[in-house]
């Protein structure tokens, strides 16, 4: 975005991407689906120590059609992946994922009949953040990354994106 100073009256110039972007990295609205010890440590990025308010994403949400983040923290269970499907299918565009500790990310050390491998193998991830259960600031700097990657998008219909279809 370009101010020019050199009229009588200020004004600002920019490109419609640029400032729907703008607008768009600093409101994530999250919705955390935690299930696991990487909810704990949600909660605790969301307090006022670490204040995730700077980034613009203290509207947490607890509706899918209400939110645009989805932060799955914990193990997922094939009996809980249509559910988390149908979240993901429920939030408004455009939507971003990030799965929240190795269990999110990989299963975990649960690397058994009932348990998801990774939810990257029914939705998207945009972003994975390592741990078990992961730093506050580990959350917070994939959220920074998120904000870059938003700024770079360009502005896309509905339902740009799709699920991977494989897994459960």
């Amino acid at each position: 975005m370009a101010v020019t100073l050199d009229s009588p009256s200020n004004y600002l110039t920019t490109r419609l991407r640029q400032a729907v972007n703008w607008g768009r990295q600093y409101s994530l609205w999250p919705l955390p689906f935690g299930t696991a010890c990487c909810a704990i440590e949600f909660m605790s990025t969301v307090s006022s120590y670490n204040d995730i308010s700077r980034f613009g994403a203290e509207a947490v949400r607890f509706s899918p059609r209400q939110s645009d983040l989805l932060i799955v923290a914990g193990t997922i269970s094939y009996k809980q992946a249509p559910i988390l499907k149908t979240i993901y299918a429920q939030m408004c565009e455009p939507k971003w994922v990030i799965a929240m500790g190795v269990c999110a990310s990989s299963g975990g050390f649960y690397n058994n009949y009932s348990t998801l491998q990774g939810i990257d193998h029914i939705i998207p991830v945009d972003f994975y953040v390592a741990g078990c259960p992961p730093m506050p600031e580990n959350l917070l700097g994939a959220l920074v990354q998120l904000q870059e990657k938003v700024s770079r998008e360009g502005l896309v219909p509905a339902g740009r994106r799709h699920t991977t279809g494989n897994g459960a």
